[in-house]
């Protein structure tokens, strides 16, 4: 049968015994063991820790040039590490050979046999420092004591308050988060909470919505809001001084919204226009529909935006009633970073949100009401009018507090993220970005790993121009997703991990709300603030046999959940991936 030009299809298909989109589910019962907590992984049989220098303090080698005599005062040095008696005695030669002025140069020589040189004893003399036991002639300056301090603190109420003081800053973000979110709604009142975010910025009992623009505006600050599955969150950035302002509006935005007829009534022509401009993101459409045939007839199916009768029939008491079971104070956490003060935060957050309700809907008990039951199942959107066909494989992943949660994200850094129109596009080190770059199978690709209170996806998004060769692309994809299971490579997993260390820094590093995020979402997830030494030195801990495992685990003989958009005619069909999850290609 041939399509005409504005012919569409919509083919779907599952594992076998799924008959229809809406497959029953009702003997796939999700169990979450208390074993499997996050907090597990800390004990000392499976945490064996060999990158030393993660947990112990990092060795700064000196400069071997002129300029290393030039280093201003306060700053700190310290010896390289001592060497074997064989490689220190060659490397002298070596040193004398090449630089016979060397004799002339005492600083040097105490370089080499790792003494500390007469001009940094004098400079040590005339400085305030600390002497370390286990780096010997180590200085640290006054201004190098002065670090970011991480505090959290529960309220009477069960509200939690946590802080990343950064010395010297003068802007601060302030936020508040969530544990709520599109998950925790139901069928017919799905887009409640992003509804509800619209709702925010309208005014409350004591501002008008000018008059909250204005004040905004006025301290030249920022205010937003986002909703996610699990989460929402509410969050100010602004100058050091205007932190009390930025926590009595969030707090009156959050308890004291008028929730006005009218503003509702406006509010649903925005959203409505609003899903207008998310359905021509083929990203987000794709990613909702993994969704929902991934977690067909449960909260993570449903989308954030929620469907346009829900939008055009969401009333003013609905709204009422999700604050009131939603947003209460142990579901709650006040984040600040940047500028901000513990102590002076905690204060302001015992004023301005003492009223916040205690008792309301349980996370555990609406999880366990409604568990994220996995569906492998496959849907595809054909359109042949569109340019560019995009797919999507996943598998069940694991919930934030699982043990395998981080060698997932190790795998995913494995697989990598590649875009052919970016700079050294045919360098990168992912070998999935070589095989799909060299033969000119994708525009781009990127591999996923979301986390949720009891399940997760883990996968690859496939963007192509090339709509012949999807089968190639296909192919590519499941070998690398064989090489997990088969073959990790040690040299692949070794940059994996220092890429994703990097990731993690450089987006914790890059402003005050990227921090706050971070902070928030592990107090929501995990109950604590994870410090980084220990992130880091989990992810040191993973080796070539514990992604062998893990892919095992959740890969391997495993039925995916395949989403696809555009000219996907020749993408394999589910039997070829179902297949392709055990048979060795190598």
């Amino acid at each position: 049968m041939s399509l005409s030009g504005f012919a569409r299809r919509a083919v779907h298909r599952a594992c076998p015994g799924l008959a229809t989109f809406a497959r029953p589910y009702a003997a796939n019962v999700a169990t979450v063991s208390e074993e499997d907590s996050f907090l597990k992984w800390t004990t000392p049989e499976p945490q064996q820790f060999t990158h030393q220098s993660i947990l112990a303090a990092p060795v700064t080698k000196v400069r071997r040039d002129s300029r290393a005599a030039r280093a201003p005062r306060g700053s700190v040095v310290r010896a390289e590490a001592p060497r074997s008696p064989a490689r220190l005695t060659a490397r002298v030669a070596r040193t004398r050979r090449a630089d016979p002025i060397d004799r002339a140069r005492p600083d040097r020589r105490a370089i080499i046999e790792n003494k500390p040189s007469p001009r940094w004893i004098e400079l040590a003399n005339s400085v305030p420092h600390e002497r370390q036991t286990d780096q010997p002639y180590t200085l640290l300056s006054q201004k190098s004591k002065k670090r970011k301090q991480q505090q959290v603190t529960t309220l009477a109420n069960g509200m939690r308050v946590a802080t990343e003081t950064t010395p010297h800053a003068e802007t601060a973000t302030v936020g508040v988060w969530i544990d709520a979110g599109s998950r925790y709604e139901t069928a017919a009142n799905n887009g409640t909470a992003h509804f509800l975010e619209h709702m925010a910025f309208k005014g409350t009992a004591k501002r008008t919505t000018a008059g909250l623009e204005e004040e905004i505006e006025n301290m030249g600050g920022h205010l937003n809001a986002y909703t996610s599955r699990e989460q929402t969150t509410y969050y100010a950035k602004v100058f050091k001084k205007d932190v009390p302002k930025a926590v009595d509006i969030l707090s009156d935005i959050l308890q004291n919204s008028s929730l006005d007829k009218a503003h509702v009534e406006r509010e649903r022509g925005v959203i409505l226009r609003e899903m207008e401009e998310v359905e021509k993101e083929v990203e987000e459409v794709l990613f909702d529909h993994l969704h929902a045939t991934a977690f067909q007839h449960t909260g993570l199916g449903r989308t954030i935006l929620g469907s346009a009768e829900n939008v055009r029939s969401i009333t003013r008491d609905d709204l009422a009633k999700y604050i009131k079971e939603h947003y209460t104070a142990p579901r709650m956490v006040l984040v600040g970073t940047g500028a901000v003060e513990h102590d002076d935060l905690v204060r302001l957050a015992e004023s301005a949100f003492a009223n916040v309700p205690t008792t309301g809907a349980d996370v555990a008990t609406l999880v366990k009401n409604d568990p994220a039951h996995f569906t492998g199942s496959d849907v595809r959107i054909r359109d042949d009018d569109m340019t560019t066909a995009s797919f999507c494989v996943a598998f069940k992943g694991a919930p934030w507090n699982s043990p395998d949660a981080v060698p997932l994200m190790v795998m995913q850094a494995m697989l990598g993220s590649w875009d052919k129109a970016a700079p050294g596009a045919g360098h990168a080190g992912s070998p999935l970005a070589q095989s799909l770059h060299a033969n000119d199978l994708a525009n781009s690709f990127m591999a996923f790993n979301t986390n949720y209170a009891d399940t997760g996806l883990f996968g690859v998004h496939v963007s192509s121009e090339n709509k012949e060769a999807l089968d190639d692309a296909a192919f590519c994809v499941m070998q690398e997703l064989q090489g997990l299971i088969y073959d990790p490579k040690a040299e692949d997993v070794v940059r994996a991990k220092q890429a994703l260390k990097s990731s993690l820094l450089l987006h914790a590093e890059s402003s005050t709300s990227a921090a706050s995020e971070e902070i928030g979402r592990q107090l929501l997830t995990y109950g604590r603030r994870i410090p980084r030494a220990e992130l880091f030195a989990r992810i040191d801990a993973v080796t070539p046999e514990t992604v062998k495992a893990t892919a095992w685990k959740y890969i391997r003989d495993e039925c995916p959940a395949i989403a696809a958009i555009g000219p996907v005619q020749f993408l394999p069909d589910y039997n070829w991936f179902r297949q392709s999850t055990y048979d060795n290609f190598y």
